[in-house]
């Protein structure tokens, strides 16, 4: 077996040798109790399970959810959840099921994420409301003390969320899963059964409770399961019949009430103060666009040539009027020749960063001026018309011809730090681990906006580190200047099996590269760098083993200043990118989530 592999295996194995609890107190209780965290006795146990959290009035939606648990929306949560879109708003109370990694450190079971403290707050309130009871009010106030962390606003804390790994050591009654479920007011054992269509027996005896015990709410259960979670999102407390296993009710609910009547309040002032400002800004656009259409034409900078390149896509049913759509998609600055000579000075070759793309000083701001032919221009424009993300490089102006047969040129956004390529081979400075793995994630975040979230999905096909740039934080933007590089996604049901005919494949290899690139600083000019990478990966026998191996790999300026851990787990990734079967290649949903836990 190939040994990063075996490694690999070795870092996802999990196995459990521990009984667990059920805690009667409250979430916001003080004092530790048996079941307060689910105990474990090997270190290095891991395994995925899954959490319960429900629907509130601050966290309706999954993409909302999914980033308090510092996770993205990805088609396999919302067809988990029964949802058809991350930004629908869902009942409140509705569960939602959330894939975690659970792992075991000083003999308690935890999911950790982080949480950022954006007003005064309570680690009563993070724990019971913000995280749903997941966490008790001790746990999460022991863990940050520790850690010398408060809770002043812009505290980044440390949430460890309940959870476990099932014990199937005995190989009686195995379990695949623990899922850990927050019981609320009027729950009970059978109505948990019913949702997940499991034994009440079973429930009862993985927490080791006697049958028909009395269960609290602001307390959680595991809720035992041989298959991945499938619950019965029709099933409410509220309209279940009482039965054995009663949850007494909490005498803190009305303050809670009381709570959320605030919420309502604040919500209706801020949400009429939101709409009063859109209703002045329209006014004031309004009575702008009328005073601009007496003005002489001659000063405006948008001439007809923009105008023909594309026509405005409008919705039948848009309340805003067609010219003010055509004002937002049209707010290029169209410049003349003589203005972009003079910026690159006659486009002299001091001033040619690559191919046709030119680096010039426009009213004292850095701009990048790719020369190309009117046709592709307008496919470019029509592009950049329908795209809006801080990850792409963004298109400033237009210097249009008198005819087709006529030079034009786009004029794009210059970020302050140059290129990635030339920032990796620059001796002034060297990006370090972590400002690598943050570019990875732009990057990733980026292309996947391509792929996901454009109806039709779009691809880039010319992912390079040449043409990646970076700003004065260090922040990676991708340019999107070449035309026939730019591909929408017409038949996502063919089946195909070449990069040809599956493009966001060969984004998948190219963003592939691009990872080799960060972890080694060489470029692939000549295919030796995807050859010692592919030498690398395939577990080829070398003196000193493999992470010898994958240090001589790594760009000698980090001087072994990185984790391994990281570097190893973005070798494999990259490996799995530049598969050679473009079908073996992971998703950019997939490696966007891989990423997000590095940065």
């Amino acid at each position: 077996m190939e040994c990063l592999t075996l490694l690999c295996l070795i870092c996802i194995f999990n196995l459990s040798l521990s009984q667990q609890f059920y805690d009667p107190t409250s979430c916001d209780s003080d004092g530790y109790n048996p079941g307060s965290r689910y105990t474990c006795d090997t270190p290095q146990i891991s395994c995925k399970t899954f959490l319960v959290y429900r629907v509130n009035d601050n966290f309706q939606t999954i993409i909302s959810i999914s980033f308090l648990f510092n996770k993205l929306p990805s088609d396999d949560l919302l067809k988990m959840n029964n949802v058809t879109s991350s930004s629908e708003i869902l009942r409140s109370g509705r569960d939602v099921i959330l894939p975690v990694s659970c792992s075991c450190s000083d003999g308690f079971f935890h999911a950790n994420v982080s949480y950022k403290v954006e007003e005064s707050v309570t680690y009563s309130a993070i724990a019971c409301e913000v995280f749903g009871g997941l966490v008790k009010r001790t746990t999460v106030a022991g863990e940050n003390f520790l850690k010398k962390k408060d809770l002043q606003v812009g505290s980044i804390l440390s949430i460890p969320l309940r959870c476990a790994c099932p014990d199937n050591s005995s190989k009686n009654d195995e379990f695949d899963y623990l899922v850990t479920y927050p019981l609320v007011f009027k729950d009970n054992m059978h109505i948990v059964s019913k949702k997940f269509n499991v034994s009440e027996h079973d429930i009862w005896k993985v927490n080791n409770l006697e049958v028909d015990s009395t269960v609290y709410p602001k307390t959680t259960v595991l809720v035992p399961l041989k298959k991945l979670p499938s619950i019965n999102f029709s099933i409410f407390p509220d309209v279940e019949p009482p039965v054995p296993g009663f949850v007494l009710p909490n005498p803190e609910e009305k303050s809670s009430r009381t709570h959320k009547e605030k919420l309502y309040v604040a919500g209706s002032v801020a949400g009429f103060t939101v709409f009063l400002s859109l209703f002045v800004v329209c006014v004031l656009y309004f009575r702008r666009s009328r005073k601009l259409k007496t003005e002489n034409s001659g000063n405006l900078r948008l001439k007809n040539s923009v105008t023909s390149l594309s026509t405005p896509r409008t919705s039948s049913n848009s309340c805003l009027s067609p010219d003010f759509l055509t004002g937002i998609k049209y707010s290029l600055v169209n410049f003349g020749e003589g203005e972009l000579r003079k910026a690159t000075r006659n486009f002299c070759v001091e001033s040619k960063l690559n191919d046709d793309v030119y680096k010039g000083v426009i009213d004292n701001l850095e701009v990048m001026i790719k020369e190309l032919i009117y046709d592709d221009t307008r496919k470019i424009i029509d592009i950049h018309s329908k795209i809006n993300h801080v990850n792409i490089l963004r298109l400033i102006g237009i210097c249009c011809g008198k005819n087709v047969m006529s030079r034009t040129y786009l004029v794009f956004e210059l970020p302050s730090n140059g290129c990635l390529r030339d920032c990796l081979a620059g001796t002034t400075f060297r990006l370090g681990w972590h400002k690598r793995t943050q570019i990875a994630f732009d990057i990733a975040t980026g292309l996947h906006y391509l792929h996901y979230c454009k109806v039709p999905s779009l691809t880039h096909l010319s992912t390079n580190s040449r043409n990646i740039f970076l700003t004065s934080k260090w922040r990676a933007k991708v340019a999107m200047w070449k035309a026939s590089s730019l591909r929408v996604e017409e038949s996502p049901d063919v089946e195909t099996a070449s990069s040809l005919s599956n493009p966001e494949k060969e984004d998948i290899f190219s963003f592939g590269m691009v990872l080799l690139e960060l972890i080694s600083g060489k470029e692939n000019t000549d295919g030796t760098l995807l050859t010692e990478a592919i030498r690398l990966m395939g577990g080829e026998a070398n003196e000193g083993g493999c992470f010898e191996q994958l240090r001589a790999f790594m760009d000698p300026f980090l001087k072994q200043d990185y984790p391994l851990a990281e570097a190893l787990c973005l070798t494999v990734l990259a490996k799995a990118c530049v598969e050679e079967d473009p079908m073996h290649r992971p998703c950019m949903d997939d490696i966007i989530k891989v990423l997000a836990r590095m940065v």
